[in-house]
């Protein structure tokens, strides 16, 4: 599958419709973190095979946080599979639809002007963004993790209340989700961002989130949406918020 990459050794990024998710590998075993679009679910299970697993595999999905563009496939997972779907203790009520902290068609409308909004938005349409993709089960994960890839969580909250970050530290590797991203069919910029000001629940809470990444020890971001971005994270932070 040419939309997999290896980051580092048993780190993968891979690209679907207009997510990004990683897939961390030990031995046999499998963590997946985020799971795209609903529409996303065949590039999920070829993106496995792509580094010779299945989805059997899987010990856990981990998820960032609860948008239907990352959560899209946990749910059949969960139920096909048997795999716990694993997230902050805030975003398990989100998981379940208790509440929504996503964009509303009020505001993509209110944005359509701006360029590349209707575009995505039908691409979105098309890959299952308003399919109803609450987890019946969420759970909240245990501190510390003890999955492939050894992940530690990072609470970044604004994107939603219970976004999350993973920091891989014997990579270098920081998964950041949507707290920082280096691309968006909304966006004209490229390279390390924050998401449009309405795609977040609190953007002051957003910012703030960003200086706890800069502090971390990480060469290397994965995004939740554009590619993967060589370099410091506290120097990606600070290209942000200069």
């Amino acid at each position: 599958m040419d939309d997999v990459t290896e980051i580092r050794e048993g780190v993968h990024l891979a690209r679907g419709s207009n997510t990004n998710w990683v897939i961390l590998t030990e031995g046999d075993a499998v963590t997946l973190v985020d799971t795209g679009y609903p529409g996303d679910r065949e590039r999920v299970i070829a993106s496995l095979a792509a580094v010779g697993r299945r989805p059997e595999d899987l010990v856990a999905v981990l998820i960032t946080h609860a948008h239907s563009d990352h959560l899209g496939s946990a749910e059949h997972l969960r139920a096909t599979y048997g795999v716990p779907v694993l997230m902050h203790e805030e975003e398990v009520p989100h998981a379940r639809r208790e509440f929504l902290h996503q964009v509303t068609a009020g505001q993509i409308a209110q944005n359509a002007w701006r360029p590349g909004v209707l575009p995505w938005a039908v691409r979105a349409l098309r890959s299952g963004g308003l399919a109803d993709v609450r987890v019946a089960a969420p759970e909240a994960f245990p501190v510390p993790l003890d999955l492939p890839g050894r992940p530690v969580p990072v609470h970044t909250p604004g994107h939603t209340a219970g976004h999350c970050a993973y920091h891989l530290p014997d990579a270098g590797v920081l998964i950041t989700g949507d707290a920082l991203v280096t691309g968006h069919p909304t966006s004209r910029a490229r390279g390390p961002q924050l998401l449009p000001g309405y795609f977040h629940h609190d953007r002051d809470e957003a910012l703030a989130s960003l200086r706890t990444l800069g502090r971390l020890d990480a060469d290397v971001l994965l995004p939740g949406h554009g590619p993967a971005h060589d370099g410091p994270a506290a120097a990606a932070v600070e290209q942000v918020v200069r």
